[in-house]
């Protein structure tokens, strides 16, 4: 039982068993955890260098920033200014990016499951004749 990771199923292959869509699943959560918490550091690490704040004000900033809400502690220099502003525009376009891999999976069962149903309403010959 082993989960494609490059690829979903092809619209002429069966749909995917509930276990393994939810492997699926797991693994596109595991992928997007790696990503957040790499932005996460990033974020750390540009408020530690750049406005010298402690480790637990540079996570709470930039989680803060990362999840949308913004920065807590007033921001001192040039450097740390447009660290934040950078980091906040990267925080956007990264959010969607994510929530894009999370709901990849869900988004193609959907459609893969409607072109199955959509198939089987093809073969169906509404008058009683059979197709030949």
């Amino acid at each position: 039982m082993v989960v494609q990771r490059k690829t979903f199923e092809h619209h002429t292959q069966p749909l995917l068993p509930a276990k393994l869509f939810w492997l699926r699943m797991l693994y596109y959560a595991v992928y997007a955890l790696a990503l957040i918490s790499f932005a996460l550091g990033l974020g750390v690490l540009g408020y530690r260098y750049f406005e010298k704040l402690s480790w637990l004000d540079a996570l709470l900033n930039a989680s803060m920033i990362l999840g949308g809400m913004g920065p807590v502690a007033e921001l001192q220099t040039r450097a740390g200014k447009v660290f934040a502003s950078l980091y906040a525009i990267f925080s956007g376009i990264f959010f969607l990016v994510v929530a894009g891999i999370v709901i990849a999976p869900i988004f193609h069962r959907i459609l893969h499951r409607l072109h199955l149903d959509e198939d089987i309403d093809e073969g169906d010959d509404s008058d009683g004749d059979a197709k030949e």
